[in-house]
């Protein structure tokens, strides 16, 4: 896991709700191109849910 997926995870988990690849990319200060590889990697690993292009964090994340 690298530095933008932890950013990532840190974000969803702070903000308690679900937000739109914008929202993290502006957050995170990094491109949404950036932004969204590590978005699709953390969701093929299960560390993210996504519904209607909003993201969340997985409640059982350690």
């Amino acid at each position: 896991m690298n530095k933008i997926d932890k950013m990532i995870l840190a974000t969803l988990k702070s903000e308690g709700k679900e937000l739109s690849l914008e929202e993290i990319a502006i957050k995170v200060d990094e491109s949404p191109k950036k932004t969204f590889k590590s978005l699709r990697k953390l969701f093929e690993n299960e560390y993210i849910d996504t519904k209607a292009r909003k993201y969340k964090i997985i409640n059982n994340q350690k």
